[in-house]
């Protein structure tokens, strides 16, 4: 079964690839900006590190597997590796505090770390409790937890006029009913309306939430859950990640330019 996804949210970037503006170029808004990516050893996690390394970012990334970790830390040593699962209660706090030393601070989180549940995936009813939890904290209560405790260092970023951007990747099941994705399609659910909620929440305080599928992919969570699946009509996941980092260059660009023009005004 291949499940064709749809944009929950995106804005789209001013900017061309091939006009983008060079990684030192005063007009990137990537140049210094604090990135922490979670799921961010494979797949989209994985192209998202590299790209917006590229882009000029500082760039720390958090996944289960330590030697993951090390391998993406030896392959792009500019990357700050840190291991621990957002799944865990326990490992928020460890994780929230490598970040900040790491990065100084934060202004872009990206919610990436997911979880299909069952492997091979099932009928709801035949899904064990165990898999849905784990699904629900994966999907869900990761990127509640970690932006929650992540939101002092964005609103800082916000008042600094650096950016402050939660990203919560999604998925077209979060929105549509697919038979034997259950676990997932609900915890997906779950966190898009997490994102729109916060989104209105946390706009006084400047912080953005965004809830953004960026379609099906050519990664190992696809693989796993769509064996059969003709990988020739997959996007590959550096193109959902140029996309992804496009859309966040746009929301930061915007910010960029009404902080200038309320800064002029007061002027």
């Amino acid at each position: 079964m291949n499940i064709h996804h749809k944009t929950v949210e995106s804005i789209p970037s001013p900017l061309s690839p091939l006009l983008a503006p060079a990684n030192d170029h005063p007009c990137n808004p990537f140049t210094d900006i604090r990135v922490a990516i979670t799921g961010g050893t494979s797949g989209l996690g994985l192209s998202l590190v590299r790209e917006l390394l590229d882009r000029g970012a500082k760039v720390a990334f958090v996944a289960r597997s330590r030697d993951g970790v090390e391998r993406v830390e030896q392959g792009l040593p500019a990357a700050h590796g840190i291991v621990g699962d957002v799944s865990r209660k326990e490992d928020i706090h460890p994780i929230t505090m490598q970040i900040v030393g790491a990065l100084g601070g934060l202004d872009v989180l990206i919610n990436n770390a997911s979880d299909l549940g069952p492997i091979p995936l099932q009928l709801f009813a035949d899904t064990e409790c165990e898999d849905l939890e784990r699904a629900l904290a994966t999907n869900f209560l990761g990127p509640f937890r970690l932006t929650k405790a992540m939101l002092g260092s964005l609103a800082a970023s916000a008042r600094e006029c650096r950016g402050a951007v939660v990203v919560n990747v999604s998925s077209d099941a979060a929105v549509n009913a697919y038979q034997r994705w259950g676990a997932y399609s609900a915890s997906k659910a779950a966190l898009l309306h997490l994102s729109r909620i916060w989104d209105e929440e946390l706009s006084l305080e400047g912080v953005r939430v965004l809830s953004i599928d960026p379609g099906d992919m050519d990664t190992p969570l696809h693989a796993a859950a769509v064996p059969d699946a003709d990988r020739s009509t997959l996007k590959s996941p550096e193109v959902a990640a140029r996309e992804l980092a496009d859309t966040i260059a746009a929301v930061l660009s915007r910010r960029r330019r009404t902080n200038a023009i309320v800064q002029e005004a007061i002027g």
